[in-house]
């Protein structure tokens, strides 16, 4: 019968700081692949609280215009990275996208280092709550060790040296930056908008259901109407559910990462494709 606990075994016997990557790796495409999703939809979310941010992204007129590609763009750029290393040659091409894209438009360092930190710790707090296993030590630290080395290929400054520090600057960025402005409202409805339409239920459902498992201080910087608790309350207990189920399931043996079917702009990827056939033109 296949071991469910091997590949946590595996990351155990790794080291943190000198195998991120390899850590990095196994626990998103093969561990927790749908966590790791739903964790990173949610993160690029929390980053459209902050004026700063959703108002370059509304004078760029990207989520306007075409919200699924801008959403397939960043997932897929981003899965290069953990699928290949991001010293592969494929790796490296995808951060030059990157840095092309952000290198059009003047973004403050601290903007940068908090969206950073988000693909750093929104996944770790999701799976928390709703992995079918307690992540490790090893995948919580490989996390940080991943993305810090990201940031200094992207040349975003005073990424703090430790876990611990980093965690500590997302929380005080997010106390100071997190206010209502109207272009918040409008970049998180259309993205709102972009969710409701992967799934058949009502529309007016699938936005209420997204909202409520969003913290109060989202809701509020987003200036949506807050759902009834007893709803999130229901999700979150579903997620549990869905939790168990997957515990009991066999490892996965293939990978999901740039080949994950849900990516709507490029059927079929990777085949046929290459990092730098994304982003805007």
């Amino acid at each position: 019968m296949p071991d469910r606990f091997a590949n946590r075994r595996l990351i155990e016997s790794l080291d943190p700081e000198r195998d991120h990557q390899r850590i990095l790796r196994v626990s998103s495409a093969y561990e927790f692949p749908w966590d790791y999703v739903r964790a990173l939809e949610f993160a690029l979310f929390k980053t459209y609280c902050v004026p700063s941010i959703s108002g370059l992204l509304a004078r760029t007129g990207e989520f306007e215009r075409r919200a699924q590609k801008r959403y397939d763009d960043t997932a897929l750029l981003m899965a290069e990275l953990v699928d290949h290393g991001y010293d592969s040659p494929r790796g490296k091409e995808a951060l030059r996208v990157v840095n092309r894209l952000h290198g059009r438009y003047e973004i403050a360092n601290d903007d940068m280092r908090y969206v950073l930190s988000t693909f750093v710790y929104e996944p770790i707090d999701w799976l928390e709550q709703f992995g079918w296993r307690p992540l490790t030590e090893q995948e919580r630290l490989a996390a940080f060790h991943f993305y810090r080395a990201v940031g200094e290929r992207m040349a975003i400054r005073d990424v703090p040296d430790s876990y611990e520090e980093f965690r500590a600057f997302k929380r005080a960025y997010e106390e100071e930056h997190f206010v209502y402005h109207d272009t918040n409202r409008r970049i998180g409805q259309y993205t709102l908008d972009l969710f409701c339409s992967w799934y058949p239920a009502p529309r007016a459902l699938t936005s209420r259901a997204v909202v409520a498992l969003l913290d109060p201080r989202m809701t509020d910087a987003f200036g949506f109407t807050p759902p009834p608790s007893w709803l999130g309350d229901l999700e979150r207990r579903a997620l549990r559910l869905r939790a168990r189920a997957v515990r009991r399931l066999p490892p996965r043996r293939t990978p999901r990462l740039t080949n994950d079917p849900t990516n709507r702009t490029y059927p079929g990827y990777p085949t046929g494709y290459r990092p730098s056939d994304l982003g805007a033109p």
